[in-house]
């Protein structure tokens, strides 16, 4: 997988249930890349407060994973917060 830019929109999910979702942001935490998502069909008809936020890990080989370790999520969503904050 290429890098990963805010913007970008690509498939998640099983074969078969798919869903687009649009990059919110990247992020650096303790050495590994992290990215933030919402699907496309929400951040085209919801506002903010409403949309929900996925959150994955990148790994080294570009693939995405679930952040199964509840420490690091909430690291991850705390520096998301806290660079969505800074844009505003």
């Amino acid at each position: 997988m290429e890098e990963i830019k805010v913007g970008d929109v690509f498939a998640i999910g099983d074969e078969g249930e798919e869903q687009e979702v649009e990059v919110l942001g990247t992020m650096h935490v303790e050495g590994h890349a992290y990215i933030a998502v919402g699907l496309l069909e929400d951040i085209q008809s919801t506002t903010e407060e409403e949309m929900d936020v996925f959150l994955f890990k990148v790994e080294e080989n570009g693939e995405l994973s679930y952040i199964e370790d509840d420490t690091e999520f909430e690291k991850v969503s705390a520096e998301f917060e806290r660079v969505t904050s800074e844009e505003v």
